[in-house]
């Protein structure tokens, strides 16, 4: 797991943006070929508050578009907006910033949608050791680029994918058997460079990984009582994470039971798009 936002490889970005630039455009932009192809000049102003993120994603699509599109970045990734604030001041040939304004949008609202609500629960849990972890309910296509969005609003993030963690969970478990078989199996099958975490559902299931040896375990849905005998229970000997059903509403209580790691699936689930706006300035 990692905390430091670190941009996707480049050829993902350009792919990111190539894909989205072919949905949206196809064989041309029928409106865009309708206006002068003068110099032209645009504000992007926030509407709302909110954690900037996917400006490269911006560079990129006016970039692939025309390279003469100049855009000017007043903040960076991470950087917190205020309503009305302007974000960036761009010139270039007015077809491209018009072909490119809907695509260039849907990235930065999407991402700083999933930085500003990771922020909100970075922010809730201020003044405790506990950090929040992102999951693998992404956007399909879009996992880097929305993991990076939690990382600039302080969040971390757990395995990116199936090949880089073990993961067992109760379909893993109830495969192999039993959570001590399931364990065993796993470090047998990979490097002990690997992470491999066991989720649990019950104390009994807690009691049995932490016997086979279990470092990490994840509570699936336990409410506060369950979490605070667990870790008890627990007493150091493994890194506790709390998962399902966490909110803005009691994830701070959920902290307060003493677990390492809240994981929230919602950050990069339950996307809401940040307001922005493009708006072209009077010539």
């Amino acid at each position: 797991m990692d905390n430091a936002p670190t941009l996707p490889p480049r050829a993902r970005i350009e792919d990111d943006v190539r894909r989205a630039l072919a949905e949206d455009i196809g064989p041309g932009d029928l409106t865009a070929q309708l206006v002068p192809d003068a110099e032209a000049h645009a504000e992007l102003v926030a509407r709302e508050d909110a954690v900037l993120c996917g400006t490269a994603w911006v560079d990129e699509v006016f970039r692939q578009l025309d390279a003469r599109v100049r855009v000017a970045w007043h903040m960076r990734d991470g950087e917190r907006a205020v309503a009305g604030s302007v974000i960036a001041r761009l010139g270039g040939p007015a077809r491209a910033l018009l072909t490119g304004e809907r695509c260039a949008l849907n990235f930065l609202q999407t991402l700083s949608g999933t930085a500003t609500l990771a922020a909100r629960y970075v922010d809730a849990l201020r003044g405790t050791h506990v950090k929040v972890l992102d999951t693998r309910k992404t956007i399909p296509g879009l996992r880097r680029a929305q993991k990076y969005a939690v990382t600039c609003g302080g969040g971390l993030n757990h395995r990116l994918g199936l090949y880089d963690a073990v993961l067992i969970k109760e379909n893993h478990i109830a495969a192999a058997g039993s959570v001590t078989a399931a364990l065993n199996q796993a470090r047998a099958a990979v490097s002990v460079s690997v992470p491999v975490e066991i989720e649990v559902e019950n104390l009994d299931q807690l009691r049995e990984a932490l016997s086979t040896g279990a470092t990490r375990v994840l509570l699936d849905n336990f409410d506060i009582e369950r979490l605070t005998a667990a870790v008890r229970e627990t007493a150091g000997r493994a890194t506790l994470e709390a998962s399902g059903g966490i909110t803005l509403n009691n994830i701070r209580a959920i902290a307060e039971t003493g677990v390492d790691f809240i994981s929230v699936g919602s950050l990069t689930k339950h996307v809401r798009a940040i307001d922005l706006s493009l708006r072209f300035l009077p010539r």
